[in-house]
């Protein structure tokens, strides 16, 4: 039993916030930011849940599929609405759905194991599950914290999965953590994001190109069958030297941080939409999906694109 995918959609704020409008509160110019991070600008608005709903609509919509066929809705998200409740029942009922529903945090490497999850749910009996990561970070930066507030954007993305009898789309996985390093990037109850920048820099280079060998070796294939690789947003120097350890060409990797900053959870579906609407994205293509996030966590995925 596998799964394919049945559509794909994403949600971004209407308001945009450049570098240059940073610049007006911080210590910083565009040059600066853009030079370190990769980063011009980054969306800020809306709520997880918001965001979550209209990328979920989308998504439903691509895949020609109604609300109420679906068996489960999963959202990642390190931003959800409220402590309590989860936010996935809420955008279920809004979209109609009467079925479980639940968040999940992995920071950002929540898209990968929200889909993992996913996968094993339609392998024990739910024929259609919605998978979101959608998130809200700017509620919990400090915009007078320039090594945080740079980086830092609000998006979601979201995709149909439906169960299928053999290999389907979703080849392989790799998924870990280790709370050791949980030190490393935090947000208290209350409180805004903080981050080791270096330290985390250092360790997510290595764990993303551990994981995503892990993860292509499963799929049986090598490095060179890859014809894209999509990553989580965090830093366009992060993917420079994963992409480089990978022994992967910088043009087969798909960058949107520019644009959105670093989304978390939401940052891989929102470079799947960028690069089905850009027409990077082939039948028959390997894809390989890989992220790390606070915890640390981290979690690859090889998919073989079907349309």
């Amino acid at each position: 039993m596998g799964v394919s995918f049945l559509g794909w959609g994403a949600a971004v704020p209407d308001r945009v916030v450049t570098n240059a409008d940073l610049t007006a509160t911080l210590d910083t110019t565009d040059e600066w930011i853009f030079e370190r991070t990769g980063i011009r600008e980054r969306r800020v608005g809306g709520s997880a849940g918001s965001l979550g709903l209209l990328a979920a609509q989308r998504a439903l919509a691509d895949a020609g599929v109604d609300a109420s066929t679906i068996n489960y809705v999963v959202l990642a998200t390190t931003t959800p609405d409220n402590l309590i409740p989860a936010t996935a029942p809420t955008i279920a009922h809004q979209l109609g759905i009467h079925a479980p529903a639940m968040d999940v945090n992995a920071a950002c490497a929540g898209f990968v194991y929200a889909l993992r999850t996913g996968v094993g749910l339609a392998a024990t009996g739910s024929s259609r599950i919605l998978v979101i990561g959608a998130e809200n970070l700017s509620r919990w930066t400090d915009w007078n914290d320039r090594t945080m507030a740079v980086l830092l954007g609000d998006g979601a993305g979201a995709a149909v999965i439906e169960a299928t009898d053999g290999p389907g789309d979703v080849l392989s996985f790799d998924l870990g953590s280790d709370g050791s390093l949980a030190h490393l990037l935090r947000c208290e109850h209350g409180g805004t994001i903080w981050m080791d920048g270096k330290e985390v820099f250092r360790r997510a280079v290595r764990i993303m190109v551990d994981s995503a060998e892990r993860a292509i070796a499963r799929a049986g294939i090598s490095i060179d069958d890859i014809s894209l690789v999509i990553p989580h947003q965090a830093n366009v120097r992060i993917i420079q030297a994963a992409c480089q350890r990978l022994h992967l060409e910088m043009n087969r990797a798909v960058v949107v941080l520019d644009r959105y900053g670093n989304t978390s959870s939401a940052s891989i579906p929102l470079a799947v939409d960028e690069a089905r609407t850009s027409n990077r994205l082939h039948a028959g293509d390997y894809v390989l999906l890989t992220g790390f996030g606070a915890g640390m966590t981290w979690a690859s995925s090889v998919i073989r694109w079907a349309t």
